[in-house]
C-alpha cells in the first residue's frame, strides 16, 4: 500500500462554489493498492464541507447553492461573528466535515449519478480535503 493518506489542495473562485473531487478521490484509492475497504474524505475548515450528491447534471449544483443562499443568507440581523461569514458556518455544518465512501474491487462504491462534491462557502480560497483509504 503506497499512500494510504493523502492532502488534495482545491482552489476555489467564488465565495460559494462545489467542485467535484471524484477522481481525485478515485486516484487516491488507486495508488493505495486497496481492493476492498474504505475511503474517509475529509474537509478541515469550519467554512467549507463535502458531500455526496449527482454529478451528472449542473443543474443540481446550481439548485443546491441556490437553496442554500435561501435558507441560509450572507446576512441576518442577528449574526453576531465577527467576521462576517456566519453564513459560511452553518452552510458546513449543514454539509458535514466528512463522507465515507466503500471500496469494492479496488473502485468506488457510487452510484450511477454520484459523485464526491467539495462545498466552499467562503471563498475564493485554497482548501485542503484529507484522503485517508483504509483495508477492509
Amino acid at each position: 500500500m503506497s499512500h494510504p493518506f493523502t492532502t488534495l489542495k482545491v482552489e476555489t473562485r467564488q465565495r460559494d462554489q462545489m467542485v467535484e473531487i471524484t477522481d481525485r478521490v478515485r486516484q487516491s484509492v488507486q495508488e493505495s493498492e486497496v481492493t476492498d475497504g474504505s475511503v474517509i474524505i475529509y474537509v478541515p475548515h469550519t467554512t467549507a464541507g463535502v458531500t455526496i450528491n449527482e454529478n451528472a447534471d449542473p443543474d443540481v449544483v446550481h439548485d443546491m447553492l441556490k437553496q442554500l443562499d435561501e435558507m441560509v443568507p450572507w446576512s441576518q440581523p442577528f449574526y453576531r461573528h465577527g467576521e462576517g461569514n456566519s453564513a459560511s458556518h452553518v452552510k458546513a455544518s449543514m454539509m458535514g466535515s466528512s463522507v465515507t465512501v466503500l471500496i469494492r474491487a479496488g473502485r468506488l462504491v457510487l452510484g450511477t449519478w454520484q459523485g464526491v462534491w467539495f462545498c466552499e462557502f467562503d471563498g475564493p480560497r485554497t482548501r485542503q480535503v484529507h484522503v485517508a483509504v483504509h483495508r477492509l
